[in-house]
């Protein structure tokens, strides 16, 4: 009873295969279908490790009831929100449009030629809270379609029109803002959570490129209280339930204030920015236990989400067995069991585990009752973790992602850079060869790939945070192709991308199909939106002096992001990085080394610089002494040369 999903890669969209809803993936012979039976289109937007996704598809898409409402008065169209996010950010705006909000699995129903008039989210099976269920609202629909098409087509014009003038306020520049940066951190000030650490009520998310902004900006402003909500948040976040205490890693999400329970789905791109936020903390504090988050976090990457080229998989399950969380929790008698009375009585005590349950008469392992983060008891975490791997298993999503893999570059390059270990530049290096021979074609680039097939060509956020990446590894080797290849990629960027009326730059561009409207995304949400990574691109091109033009494009990309961030400034903390790092250039640091390894140099250099390690000498720059040398540029000053860094 297979559909035509089963010819797709998406594991999404083949989890759907054997759906007996007559599933069409987003293209024309799915329009052409509608166009020539005359029927609306329900569109379902979503991904593989989603909770909510799941639950609907069992209820509702397995259902040979709802199949049968669907097949004959809808064309029924699937999206992997992953693959195609131009598709997901306007329906999205759409949902939001309509109710207020939005998530995952996105229900869309729209004419043939894709405009929406009806929206929401997880419809249930039946009716409950004064809620249609899903068949009585697909009834509803398809009679309305019937007997007053006309109100339909009136309400999706009307919301067109409202995302167009939208779209269109939203593209007025004020010029550049050197004040939002100092709003930003009072907005964060007023929201923090000083008990507990993170922001806000819960759900609390981890959003570590807000962290790296605060601390950057307490870094320069010398703001400790900054920084202390900064080591607050990622210490609680390390002792609480959203780390995985077992396999380490983590989760998508707390549903509480604590960080106690999370919502159990492992994404790589949290992980990669949370390993960033730990190894820049690390950094800025000398504390170890960040280091030792980052490491493990890197751990379990390499360990559970790494292929054997290389590549980054995107994400694992929160649910096994048909229940979301069920491979994470513990009884105590079970660990009990496990390790013995007498070490399992000692690790649940330290870890919080009691007969009574923390999560739902289970537990969920943790330290936040003040014990010690530390190894000794790496020999029962071990024993547990092996348990744990033969007792269930997690769906893993192993679509490789160009951005989520770029970023997971830069938090390998990062933690490189930290802490000299060449093993974390050989993982990022590797990883950029796999996507230079699956994801990329020269200058153009896809969004993903599974089982060596990519996907459909990229959007700007791939274009971004390659640009990133390659500026990262350029970083921390000083190889001149890595440069190169940066401006290859922004290039491309800005030739695809572009608003040259509005500012900024669209998510959709040249080379991909056209939707209904062209989203132009500048919110830093759960992931830094492309135009702030472009902004930060810019920047360290512009600091680099790679090249002419820079200056004038970074500086016209932070005013229209300044316009952007005016109504709330705390909603773009990877834009406030790249306008700090604008306003307060890092000093810039040459090295010449003598009988050291590039890495063991780096790990001593402070994070904030801009470093260049010199092979070899030259007319330039020459050793003093006979040893390590090296030359230090700050404050438009080149102070001479040393044996020592100056401030050591």
């Amino acid at each position: 009873m297979s559909n035509r999903l089963k010819y797709e890669s998406s594991p999404y969209l083949l989890q759907h295969a054997e759906n007996p809803v007559d599933w069409y993936p987003w293209g024309e012979e799915a329009f052409d279908k509608a166009k020539r039976e005359d029927k609306p289109i329900f569109l379902s937007i979503g991904y593989s490790t989603c909770h909510w996704c799941h639950v609907m598809a069992h209820e509702s898409f397995e259902s040979g009831e709802i199949a049968d409402i669907l097949n004959h008065y809808f064309v029924s169209i699937k999206v992997d929100r992953e693959e195609r996010p131009d598709i997901d950010s306007v329906y999205m705006a759409v949902c939001q449009a309509f109710t207020g909000s939005g998530g995952w699995p996105m229900s869309i129903f729209m004419t043939p030629e894709q405009k929406p008039f009806y929206a929401g989210t997880y419809f249930p099976s039946t009716s409950r809270y004064g809620m249609y269920s899903f068949g009585e609202l697909l009834l509803a629909i398809a009679e309305k379609w019937q007997t007053d098409r006309a109100g339909l087509l009136e309400s999706a014009e009307n919301i067109i029109a409202h995302l167009t003038s939208d779209t269109q306020e939203n593209s007025k520049s004020r010029g550049m803002d050197p004040q939002l940066p100092g709003k930003a951190a009072a907005l964060f000030s007023r929201s923090f959570d000083k008990r507990y650490g993170g922001f806000g009520s819960a759900p609390k998310f981890p959003t570590p490129h807000n962290l790296i902004f605060l601390t950057l900006y307490a870094h320069i402003h010398q703001e400790k209280s900054a920084f202390q909500q900064v080591k607050l948040t990622l210490e609680n976040m390390r002792r609480g339930g959203i780390f995985d205490q077992i396999g380490y890693g983590f989760s998508r999400y707390s549903t509480d204030e604590r960080f106690l329970v999370p919502h159990f789905e492992k994404m790589l791109y949290d992980n990669a920015l949370l390993i960033l936020a730990y190894a820049v903390a690390y950094k800025e504090s000398g504390e170890k236990m960040f280091l030792d988050t980052a490491e493990q976090t890197a751990e379990y990457v390499l360990r559970e989400m790494t292929g054997p080229s290389g590549e980054f998989y995107s994400a694992q399950d929160a649910d096994s067995e048909g229940e979301e969380g069920r491979f994470y929790v513990w009884d105590y008698d079970e660990i009990c069991g496990i390790l013995g009375d007498a070490a399992g009585e000692r690790f649940c005590k330290h870890f919080g585990i009691t007969e009574q349950g923390n999560f739902e008469g289970k537990n969920i392992p943790n330290l936040l009752n003040g014990n010690a983060v530390s190894c000794e008891f790496e020999a029962e975490r071990k024993a547990l973790y092996k348990y744990r791997k033969s007792r269930a298993s997690l769906h893993l999503d192993d679509k490789v992602l160009t951005a989520w893999n770029a970023l997971m570059i830069c938090a390998f390059a990062v933690l490189y850079r930290v802490t000299g270990n060449y093993r974390y530049l050989t993982v990022a290096e590797k990883n950029h060869q796999f996507i230079e021979e699956h994801l990329a074609e020269g200058s153009l680039l896809y969004v993903s790939c599974r089982n060596r097939t990519h996907s459909v060509k990229g959007f700007l956020d791939d274009y971004a945070y390659y640009g990133a990446a390659l500026l990262c590894l350029y970083d921390v080797t000083a190889k001149p192709d890595y440069l190169k290849k940066a401006e290859q990629i922004l290039r491309e960027a800005k030739r695809q991308f572009e608003d040259w009326d509005g500012g900024g730059y669209f998510l959709y561009g040249a080379e991909n199909a056209t939707l209904i409207t062209r989203p132009k995304e500048t919110y830093d949400g759960a992931l830094p939106s492309g135009n702030s990574v472009m902004a930060y691109c810019l920047v360290r091109l512009s600091l680099l002096g790679a090249g002419e033009g820079y200056e004038e494009q970074t500086e016209r990309q932070l005013a229209f992001l300044s316009g952007e961030a005016q109504g709330y400034p705390a909603g773009y903390g990877l834009f406030q990085t790249a306008l700090l790092m604008y306003l307060y250039p890092p000093e810039k640091i040459t090295v010449v080394l003598s009988g050291e390894k590039p890495g063991e140099v780096l790990a001593r250099l402070p994070l904030y610089a801009d470093v260049r390690i010199l092979p070899e000498l030259t007319d330039d720059y020459r050793l003093l002494n006979g040893r390590t040398t090296y030359y230090v540029c700050k404050n438009h000053t080149c102070l001479p040369p040393s044996n020592e860094l100056p401030g050591n």
